[in-house]
């Protein structure tokens, strides 16, 4: 997802999407502890989207 995309959001969209790609980060953890993770890319992935979005929503904060 790029920025222009995650800028295009609503705030109620961003947090639910911060919520949704958190819990799926924990997914990964968990399987990864176990030994079952396939594809250990997306989980540097989901940390720097989830970076990104709050970074968004606390320019949006600072702004208002």
């Amino acid at each position: 997802m790029k920025n222009s995309e995650i800028r295009n959001m609503s705030t109620e969209d961003l947090t639910k999407k911060i919520e949704e790609y958190k819990e799926e980060l924990f997914n990964l953890r968990l399987s990864q502890a176990t030994g079952n993770l396939e594809k250990p890319s997306r989980i540097r992935e989901l940390r720097k989207l989830v970076a990104r979005m709050k970074t968004i929503l606390r320019e949006r904060e600072l702004s208002e």
